[in-house]
């Protein structure tokens, strides 16, 4: 595998001051640069940016994943496992609504993955992952 570098995501949102709580406070990311109107956050040291805009999202469709209806589009990160399990715990405490709750997905088989899926203030999915054997993130 080739060394990973950060990406940059920007998603837009309707009430800036709501979801940059959620980004800070619930997910703990850090944030960065900010106007009126955007805000940058290090999102588990990836470039992660909310831009204020009217537009409203459109509905979030689901495909099937390991008997679960999994929320397309969504976007997140791949933890460490002891990371995942941490923020699982801490996310329980916040009393987030999940999507598909924290649990093991493709059990003893190829690609098993700890794996979460919930929706920010403005009904983005977000998944957060973890591989025991990180070997096994692109295996088939």
């Amino acid at each position: 595998m080739s060394k990973i570098t950060p990406f940059h995501l920007a998603i837009p949102v309707q009430n800036l001051e709501v979801s940059r709580s959620f980004y800070r406070t619930v997910l703990g990311c850090e944030e960065g640069r900010s106007s009126d109107k955007w805000v940058d956050f290090n999102f588990f040291g990836h470039q992660f940016v909310i831009h204020e805009t009217t537009i409203k999202k459109s509905k979030t469709a689901t495909n099937p994943v390991d008997g679960q209806n999994v929320p397309v589009p969504h976007f997140g990160v791949v933890l460490d496992w002891n990371d995942w399990e941490v923020l699982s715990e801490k996310l329980q405490k916040h009393n987030i609504d999940f999507i598909i709750k924290p649990y093991i997905r493709f059990k003893g088989e190829v690609g098993e993955q700890a794996t979460m899926f919930f929706l920010d203030p403005e009904g983005n999915a977000i998944e957060f992952k973890a591989f025991k054997d990180k070997e096994q993130i692109f295996a088939k």
